[in-house]
């Protein structure tokens, strides 16, 4: 039996996976602590922590598991665009660089968001998409972001079509759950106080050159703090703009490169309110819950795909 190794090192988690011959997966991850009140970690805080949970995780892992890797796959940065870096996917790069050298092994080198799409198609049956053109949405606290994909040299190519160009829409509900008193990251528990709304919200998206903009959903949603609506309306509008945004994304691309299909991924997409409105109003694919928040899993499933093309 073949097995594969997936590693990433993300601002939020450290997750290891893997995938064996019959496309079996399991994965181990934890999050990264953040004190109550605050809306994120340090970069070098981050690089700690993830170099103290690796240990202990890869052995977790492993318990049971006889085989060596056939190959190790590790996310090297957030995505392919040039220039793109943060220092805590050192942590797994540098990692996964030793143990492949100590195993005599390969390795495979991808992107955070490639793994994203990866984990997203591995978790709906879809991975023969990644031989096709489609669409692809990763949003989530340092994305929001919708990429054409193509399939290039056997390889995923992903070339960025729109995105928010302020604040990113994980990053307007982990403020706004913040200061509501939330424990970061607040995804889960804003989305069940929204679910207590009765409200209906109609929001009409502007976008600038097929971007958005989301700095003024902040703006909006701390007005509606300060003159004391309630938590749950609050959550609820938050939600259902972030939601609205995405469509009229999705409108203006469909208007440019025709209908093609459409991923959503990343943590923001394992919000049931965003699903419903969006599979509500196109055919779409969305991770899984499990596999839609920060994971090892695409990288593992990228690294097979692409030993299996090697040999």
């Amino acid at each position: 039996m073949s097995i594969f190794l997936g590693i990433d090192t993300s601002n939020y988690t450290t997750s290891v996976a893997l995938i064996d011959s019959c496309s079996n997966v399991i994965s181990k991850k934890r999050l990264l602590p953040v004190k109550k009140g605050e809306r994120g970690i340090r970069q070098s805080d981050a690089v700690f922590h993830h170099t103290k949970a690796y240990p202990e995780l890869i052995k977790d892992l492993f318990s049971g598991v006889s085989e060596t890797p056939n190959a190790i796959g590790v996310s090297f940065a957030p995505t392919t665009e040039k220039g793109s870096y943060m220092p805590c996917f050192l942590v797994g790069e540098s990692f996964a660089e030793a143990l492949a050298d100590v195993l005599n092994i390969p390795l495979f080198k991808f992107s955070h968001q490639q793994g994203h799409i990866a984990a997203a198609l591995y978790s709906v049956n879809r991975l023969a998409l990644l031989q096709e053109k489609f669409i692809a949405f990763h949003v989530s606290g340092g994305t929001t972001d919708a990429v054409l994909c193509e399939n290039e040299n056997d390889e995923l190519k992903i070339t960025p079509i729109s995105s928010s160009n302020d604040l990113k829409a994980g990053q307007a509900v982990d403020r706004i759950g913040v200061k509501m008193g939330l424990q970061f990251p607040c995804g889960k528990e804003l989305e069940k106080l929204a679910l207590k709304s009765e409200k209906i919200y109609k929001n009409k998206i502007k976008l600038y050159d097929g971007d958005c903009s989301l700095s003024g959903l902040e703006n909006k949603c701390l007005k509606m703090l300060e003159s004391g609506e309630a938590y749950e309306d609050v959550s609820k509008f938050l939600l259902t703009y972030i939601a609205d945004t995405l469509c009229a994304m999705v409108e203006e691309i469909f208007r440019k490169y025709g209908e093609l299909p459409l991923v959503f991924a990343g943590g923001v997409m394992s919000n049931t309110i965003i699903k419903e409105i969006v599979t509500s109003r196109y055919s779409a694919h969305f991770a899984q819950p499990e596999f839609s928040c920060d994971n090892a899993a695409g990288i593992a499933v990228l690294a097979k795909l692409n030993f299996e093309k090697s040999r």
